[in-house]
């Protein structure tokens, strides 16, 4: 598999309950946020490793061959999650344009969504 973005960020709360996020997104219905758009579908967590390492299936019919890698980890000296997403590809990288809105809804979902859920 091809990487075609990656980002990392802190989130507030701990690598334990990121990872139930990650492999749950709508367990707690009092803090929704996986919210998709219209072309995409909720992901299969198809590989997971308590508590480090969530990986989904494409949230996109347009790329079924993408996958998600999310590498949780502690922050060092603090409560947090070192949260970094990666997106991966098998084949020949998408067109400019749709990469970018891949990204950018990773990016949406994960740093800005997920990270809310928690509160900040």
């Amino acid at each position: 598999m091809i990487e075609a973005g990656s980002r990392r960020r802190d989130q507030p709360a701990p690598p334990h309950v990121v990872f139930e996020a990650l492999t749950g997104p709508d367990r707690d219905p009092a803090r929704p946020w996986l919210r998709l758009l219209d072309d995409e579908h909720p992901p299969t967590v198809v590989h997971a490793e308590r508590p480090h390492l969530v990986v989904w299936s494409s949230l996109w019919e347009r790329r079924p061959d993408a996958r998600v890698r999310f590498d949780v980890l502690a922050l060092a000296g603090a409560s947090g999650t070192d949260l970094r997403w990666t997106l991966l590809v098998d084949g020949p990288l998408p067109d400019a344009s749709l990469l970018g809105h891949l990204r950018r809804r990773l990016n949406e979902l994960v740093n800005a969504d997920l990270r809310y859920s928690f509160g900040q």
